[in-house]
């Protein structure tokens, strides 16, 4: 029966013959171990394939909606942080190991007539590798991927002549946004996978014709890739998914405040494995900045490229190849040093991180409390009160409370904003002062346009308002982001008979307004 399946298989597709002809292939007696990181290259894309496929079917592509659906996979979806971990590991991990692989091949002089096409293929896998490091990057729409967006794409619009046309590309003209997360996600998600993968099967295809890069002087007999290469090949990847498990397991990955454009104050930085380039911006400071962001990168992109045709010597053994041990342990170095230091001068942006509690204390305020906080950073209240420092609270009339911020203060705030502080000063307490630095900037100030929209007289918040309209905790798992965007703009559209007025909020209104229901506990 065994054997009548085969004989099938084989004369609709070939593919026993295929299997039979991959694994008893001919390889140089001299390969071993070190041609392993192709093999381990190759399970990195496969890993993340499949997770970020876990990741995707939990995961709103959209700016209003996902830092909090990708809060809903760490906190309440069975396996969502170990997916979470392998993904964002497994990235790390895929950099290093592609990497390594040019470094072996580059030591080993594997890119040598006739594999010039292989190495260049090799290259652009590589490209690819940080492009796909670049546009995850800002997927989990949190503060640190906002701002080290932000970053990248300046330094794209320094491009001499091309720049405005790389920012209009990202969606970036006008700033990040919406637009820019968008394109990022189409092109994470639906073009560089399927530009890697027809990569991977050039490169192997390139591989195969030209074989496996013997030693100079493997003189011995051929052996086949079964058993023993796929013996190593296979432990390898063992070793190389029992770090990345480990990893996710342990190393839990951090989620920050939701992105927040008005945070000036928050210091970016990239990934680590781009950090070096961070650090190589800082020796090339004013009219010389676009010689750290663009010339020196795009040129050592070229010089990889013409690598086969500027060293077009014979093989020799690994061992006599000095100047190539030399060039790589130098660059190797070089790119540790400028790591190390770029990750030792890093500042902590304090307060980013957000807990990984179902609901965190803040977002159960009432929404005149979380609006006081709005209003008492838009003041800089911060300077005189606090812990430690002047009690906020008082018994001050409403109207002291305003004139008292107005005149002595020089209070930028409208009457009615100022009016939300004072009674937030009659009723904070230690817990709400608790919560101040962690609520999110953006669901702050949507607790203002709620407020001072008086959503309450027909909306129950937290226990707090009437109950004329449906209860908002929670909406936002009932209803979509264009559905609730659509509602404030025509609400009889959507609700035929509704007494909810049309309210004309621009788009960062609008992303205020989201960022608050967002933040809303069931």
């Amino acid at each position: 029966m065994i054997q009548g399946i085969i004989d099938w298989l084989e004369e609709r597709t070939g593919l026993p013959t295929m299997l039979h002809h991959a694994l008893y292939e001919d390889i140089p007696w001299s390969a071993g171990w070190h041609q392993v990181m192709g093999a381990v290259a190759l399970f990195c894309f496969m890993t993340q394939a499949f997770t970020g496929i876990m990741l995707a079917m939990n995961y709103a592509p959209t700016a209003t909606e996902a830092h909090s659906s990708l809060k809903y996979i760490l906190t309440e979806l069975t396996g969502g942080q170990l997916m979470r971990g392998l993904h964002h590991w497994g990235a790390s991990m895929m950099v290093i190991v592609v990497v390594l692989h040019m470094i072996q091949v580059f030591v080993w002089g594997a890119y040598k007539r006739p594999r010039e096409a292989t190495w260049m293929v090799g290259v652009v896998l590589l490209l690819v590798t940080t492009v796909f490091g670049l546009t995850g990057y800002l997927l989990p729409w949190d503060n640190r991927a906002y701002w080290g967006t932000v970053v990248t794409t300046q330094i794209a619009g320094q491009a001499p002549g091309a720049g405005p046309y790389l920012q209009q590309l990202m969606g970036a003209s006008n700033g990040v946004g919406a637009l820019t997360f968008t394109r990022f996600y189409s092109v994470h998600v639906m073009i560089l996978p399927v530009l890697t993968t027809l990569l991977i099967m050039l490169h192997v295809l390139l591989v195969r014709k030209h074989g496996v890069t013997p030693a100079a002087d493997d003189n011995k007999p051929k052996k086949k890739f079964f058993p023993q290469q796929v013996f190593k090949d296979t432990m390898a990847v063992f070793i190389a998914f029992v770090i990345l498990f480990g990893l996710a397991v342990v190393a839990k990955v951090p989620l920050g405040r939701i992105a927040d454009p008005t945070d000036t104050a928050y210091i970016p930085r990239p990934e680590w494995y781009f950090l070096f380039l961070f650090q190589t911006l800082k020796f090339f400071e004013g009219p010389l900045e676009i010689v750290g962001s663009l010339i020196l990168p795009n040129l050592a992109i070229v010089v990889l490229f013409l690598v086969p045709f500027i060293d077009r010597g014979p093989a020799l053994r690994v061992a006599k190849r000095t100047y190539a041990i030399a060039v790589g342990a130098v660059v190797a170095l070089g790119w540790s040093a400028l790591t190390y230091a770029a990750w030792r001068t890093s500042p902590t942006n304090a307060g980013d991180e957000i807990s990984l509690e179902a609901v965190e204390p803040w977002q159960e305020l009432a929404p005149d409390q979380l609006a006081g906080i709005a209003v008492f950073r838009m003041e800089g209240c911060a300077e005189c009160h606090g812990a430690g420092k002047k009690p906020f609270k008082t018994d001050k009339e409403i109207d002291w409370v305003i004139d008292h911020v107005k005149e002595k203060h020089k209070g930028r705030s409208p009457d009615g904003q100022l009016r939300l502080l004072s009674s937030f000063s009659k009723r904070v307490n230690d817990t709400t002062l608790a919560n101040m630095n962690a609520a999110g900037q953006l669901a702050v100030e949507g607790a203002v346009l709620y407020q001072m929209n008086q959503c309450g007289a027909c909306h129950e918040v937290n226990g707090v308002g009437m109950k004329t309209g449906p209860k908002l905790n929670g909406v936002i798992a009932r209803r979509t982001a264009e559905w609730l965007i659509g509602h404030f703009e025509n609400p009889q559209k959507y609700s035929h008979g509704t007494p909810m007025p049309k309210y004309d909020f621009t788009s960062n209104q609008l992303e205020r307004m989201m960022a608050y229901l967002a933040s809303l506990p069931e």
